[in-house]
C-alpha cells in the first residue's frame, strides 16, 4: 500500500486547523483521515484533532472490517462517537463554544475502500488515469446546486460556498455520507480539504498524480499549486494507492 499525507498552513492562514493522517492497524489495513476544524484558533485545531484521535485510537484496536458492511458501521460508529466528544468538550469548556470540523476517512482493505464523509473536505478516486469526486460537499452551495438554483460554474465561486450543513460538533444527530468502490491494483484514493479543492479541480490533480513517479513528489505538487494560486486557506491531502504485490502472502 503506498500512501502520502500532508498538510500546510497556506500562505495566508496564521494558524493550521487541519488534522489528520494516515494509520495502519495490525492487520495491515489501512485508515485515512482528513479533518477540517472550524471555530478560530484554538478551538478549530481542538475540534479537529479530536476527531482524528478519535478515530486513530479506535483504529489501532484492530478492528475486524473485513467486508464493506463491518467497514461502513465501523466508520458511522466512530465518527458518531468523535462529533460527540467534540460536543461534549465544547459543553465543558466555554472557550471552545462554536468549534467543530469537517470530517472524511477512507478504510482501505485489500478488496475496497470505503469512505465516510461530514462536511465539505472531499474523497476522490484515482483510476484509469481519472480523477473522480466521490463524495458531496454537505454545504449551501451544494443544496442549491442540487436543487437546480445555481450551475455547477457558479457554484465554484459563489461568496456563501463556506457554509456548512453539516459538521462534527454542532448537532448529535447527525450520520456520515457512506461510499463505497471495489478497487483494483493501481486505483487509488485521495481525501482533502477545501483549500485544496478550492484552487484544483480533478483534471489538475489527475495531471499531478500521473506526471511524477514518487507520490510524495505529486502530493507535493498539488500543495504548491495551491498555494501559487492564492494559498488563503490551510491545505491537506491524504492518498492512498493500492500496489497488489503488497497485498500478497
Amino acid at each position: 500500500m503506498n500512501h502520502m499525507f500532508l498538510t500546510d498552513r497556506g500562505k495566508i492562514r496564521p494558524h493550521n486547523e487541519d488534522t489528520g493522517g494516515i494509520v495502519t492497524n495490525a492487520s495491515g489495513t489501512v485508515l485515512a483521515i482528513v479533518a477540517d476544524g472550524m471555530g478560530g484558533h484554538s478551538a478549530g485545531d481542538v475540534a479537529s484533532a479530536m476527531a482524528y484521535q478519535t478515530l486513530k485510537d479506535a483504529w489501532e484496536e484492530n478492528p475486524s472490517v473485513d467486508s464493506i458492511e463491518e467497514a461502513s458501521e465501523w466508520l458511522t460508529e466512530n465518527m458518531m462517537k468523535a462529533n460527540e466528544a467534540i460536543i461534549r468538550h465544547a459543553h465543558h469548556y466555554p472557550e471552545h463554544t462554536g468549534m467543530g470540523t469537517t470530517l472524511v476517512a477512507a478504510i482501505c482493505h485489500p478488496a475496497f475502500t470505503v469512505t465516510g464523509n461530514i462536511g465539505d473536505s472531499r474523497s476522490y478516486i484515482w483510476t484509469n488515469s481519472t480523477v473522480q469526486q466521490q463524495s458531496e460537499d454537505h454545504s449551501l452551495v451544494q443544496e442549491l446546486y442540487n436543487k437546480g438554483q445555481i450551475s455547477a460554474l457558479e457554484a465554484e465561486s459563489h461568496p456563501q460556498k463556506n457554509i456548512l450543513t453539516k459538521a462534527l460538533g454542532t448537532d448529535r444527530s447527525l450520520s456520515p455520507d457512506i461510499y463505497t468502490y471495489e478497487w483494483s491494483e493501481g486505483d487509488g484514493v485521495l481525501l482533502c480539504t477545501d483549500g485544496l479543492t478550492n484552487k484544483l479541480g480533478a483534471e489538475d490533480m489527475a495531471g499531478m498524480l500521473a506526471s511524477h513517479e514518487q507520490l510524495r513528489e505529486s502530493v507535493e505538487a498539488m500543495v504548491q499549486a495551491a498555494n501559487d494560486r492564492g494559498g488563503e486557506d490551510n491545505i491537506t491531502i491524504a492518498v492512498v494507492i493500492r500496489e497488489e504485490e503488497v497485498w500478497t502472502n
